[in-house]
């Protein structure tokens, strides 16, 4: 089990840099790590404790017969030696490390001496953090009462030694363990804080890619159903104007009028839409006076198409009524590229627009008839007419189908669910 690294700033990058150190050492793994670090302890162990009896103990009057100090030296650097065990097997490291605890106390507590090394406190702490807290808690009873056996077979008669040895070795299983397991704690919550963090930040870059995504789908919306609309249409005025410069200027100049005219309108048109982009709303056009395009302007829209190609019909069926503004230009960008679909594809065929209001519906239908011989060239367009309707139709609710009629023409309808007829404004029909 891999054991996780503080998640202080600065001890983090203490540990990271220690890390870095031992992966150039080839130090990878948890078991050689482990080995490093018993290896370390064992030496600090086995030099403290000489210098202790050597030179400390005798400072302070205290004396150690020769062969049980070298005997205690022994004894605690073999459990410094056992530490190499901790992270892939802690509870045998902890068992092996109270089971050399036993001929400590036999050794040190007729000397009325408390040994006891730094082995224990680690072994506790690793079985802390790395067990759950019940089978942690039962692994350090179990030692506790082990120890406190040794010492009841060692010094019955001194019933105070022996109280104060076995609080000494509870205390110091027991903090070691919870500090164990309060660092575990904070290594989880950290990590659960991190993985949330990366989530949060996963989700938040997929929330603004999804809005830069769908806000380029608008603006190509946008573009496309106002440019393609009208240059479609000058480009099918220009090439007639072409044909007409020699046998009748008076109609080419009328028709480099028009196409004047519909440049002015194209870049009113794009004015709109650039304000709406921008989110400032009345304030689309450079003047303000550019209106917002709906249902109420599909005459218009009927009458422009029908004077570029062919006839165009347009029919109105139910009682009109007011639909949402979103839906109202949406509606009316559809009817605008089936009829710029219709120009380009099928020059010079007869058309038919029909909007419907039913009780609980606003439907449209753009129906042309199979084309008509060519005489001019048609207007070429990157075939996306089709998605941004379908966009549309998606982004207000409304179903929509696109598909060759049985005459050979081309159908194109959009309906749109609605809460049932509100304010009513009856009109007639109004064929174009």
């Amino acid at each position: 089990m891999r054991d996780h690294t503080d998640t202080e700033p600065g001890t983090h990058r203490l540990t990271k840099w220690l890390d870095g150190r031992l992966t150039r050492l080839g130090l990878t793994g948890v078991f050689p790590r482990d080995c490093l670090l018993a290896a370390t302890l064992t030496v600090s162990t086995f030099v403290l404790l000489t210098v202790l009896f050597r030179f400390v103990a005798p400072a302070e009057g205290v004396t150690f017969d020769p062969a049980r100090a070298g005997l205690l030296i022994a004894v605690c650097s073999a459990q410094a030696m056992l530490l190499c065990l901790r992270r892939v097997r802690p509870l045998l490291c902890l068992a092996l490390i109270v089971g050399l605890q036993l001929p400590i106390i036999g050794v040190s507590l007729p000397e009325e001496a408390t040994i006891r090394g730094i082995a224990p406190f680690i072994a506790a702490y690793t079985v802390g953090s790395l067990l759950p807290v019940r089978r942690a808690l039962l692994a350090v009873g179990v030692a506790v009462a082990v120890e406190s056996i040794g010492v009841a077979v060692v010094v019955i008669p001194d019933v105070l030694t022996a109280l104060a040895y076995v609080s000494a070795s509870a205390l110091t299983y027991a903090s070691a363990t919870f500090v164990g397991g309060y660092v575990a704690t904070h290594r989880r919550y950290v990590e659960l804080v991190r993985v949330r963090a990366d989530e949060a930040i996963r989700e938040q870059h997929t929330k603004v890619q999804a809005a830069i995504g769908a806000e380029r789908s608008r603006m190509a919306r946008e573009l496309h159903d106002v440019a393609a609309h009208h240059l479609s249409g000058m480009v099918v005025q220009a090439a007639a104007v072409e044909r007409l410069i020699d046998r009748d200027p008076a109609a080419a100049k009328a028709g480099v009028a028009w196409i004047r005219s519909q440049g002015k309108e194209t870049l009113d048109n794009l004015r709109l839409v650039v304000g709406v982009l921008r989110g400032r709303p009345g304030h689309e056009g450079g003047d303000g006076a550019a209106p917002v395009p709906g249902l109420g302007m599909l005459d218009d829209l009927v009458r422009t198409a029908g004077s570029l190609a062919g006839p165009v019909e347009f029919v109105r069926e139910g009682e009109q009524r007011e639909v949402p503004p979103i839906a109202d230009v949406a509606l009316y960008r559809i009817v605008q590229e089936s009829l710029s679909n219709a120009r380009q594809h099928a020059p010079g065929a007869a058309a038919r627009v029909v909007l419907r209001f039913a009780p609980r519906s606003v439907s449209l239908e753009v129906v042309n008839d199979p084309a008509a011989p060519r005489r001019v060239p048609a207007a070429r367009t990157g075939g996306v007419g089709l998605v941004g309707m379908r966009e549309r139709a998606q982004l207000i609710g409304a179903t929509f189908a696109a598909g060759p009629t049985a005459a050979g023409g081309w159908s194109v309808t959009a309906t749109l669910p609605t809460n049932g007829p509100a304010t009513s404004r009856p009109k007639e029909e109004a064929p174009a």
